[in-house]
């Protein structure tokens, strides 16, 4: 549960699925919400992924950097890659 006091924020989260090698990257203002829309198999991105695992956030008060920081992720392999190595999951996107 995410602290009520951050809820104005802006958050980047990872997702994980032990049934397909993937992670997903994406963006909201309510990570709550978000994470059960994804598991209750409404974002199309994801629903072949379900059940998917919250594996990392980052929040952020301005919309603009969540977002550049979101499509870093997603655009340059380098900065998936360190992330990926600091939070000690491998190539085929499972945690080690």
């Amino acid at each position: 549960m995410i602290n009520p006091a951050l809820r104005k924020w802006y958050y980047v989260y990872l997702l994980i699925s032990n049934k397909i090698p993937y992670i997903y990257i994406g963006c909201t203002n309510d990570l709550d919400k978000r994470l059960n829309e994804h598991n209750g198999g409404n974002v199309y991105s994801t629903k072949k992924m379900l059940p998917v695992e919250l594996i990392y956030y980052e929040a952020y008060q301005s919309k603009d950097c969540a977002f550049k920081r979101e499509k870093t992720l997603k655009a340059y392999g380098s900065s998936l890659s360190k992330l990926k190595s600091r939070l000690e999951i491998d190539k085929k996107g499972r945690a080690g």
